[in-house]
């Protein structure tokens, strides 16, 4: 299996399947995909004792990292094969604090894609919908 070979959809979808290895991050940030498609993507996450802050509650980076794994990914299931992908700007708010050892969905859905750029948004939520931070964001679109 040659990922320059393959769609940015087809790589995300073999990750899923266990066929080739995940983002190391996945080690130290949970984010199990749950939903791949073009334009919208799944991940389950989960905040452990490894993500407090000092004052003991977890650090707005893993909402942070979360969001812009999901928003890069939905990017990533439109692209062709060879093509890549780099974030310009992620905008993120955090609208709770996000709770230690509770299963959330965070969830990347892409706006807009041109030959350059993409714009796509993500949310972390709970099973009852309730949002714990949204982000927007800007990607390069990094030709071959």
């Amino acid at each position: 299996m040659n990922i320059k070979e393959m769609t940015g959809l087809e790589i995300l979808k073999a990750m899923m399947r266990g066929q080739i290895p995940p983002a190391s991050i996945s080690e130290i940030i949970p984010m199990q995909p749950q939903k791949i498609e073009q334009g919208h993507v799944e991940f389950v996450v989960q905040a452990d004792q490894r993500h407090l802050n000092p004052l003991g509650g977890v650090h707005g980076g893993f909402a942070a990292t979360v969001l812009d794994t999901a928003i890069g990914c939905v990017v990533h299931s439109a692209l062709g094969a060879g093509v890549g992908y780099g974030t310009i700007d992620l905008n993120v708010k955090m609208c709770r604090p996000i709770p230690k050892n509770q299963e959330l969905l965070a969830i990347g859905d892409l706006i807009n894609i041109s030959k350059n750029l993409a714009i796509s948004e993500g949310k972390i939520i709970d099973a009852e919908g309730k949002i714990y931070a949204h982000a927007t964001a800007t990607c390069m679109i990094i030709h071959p």
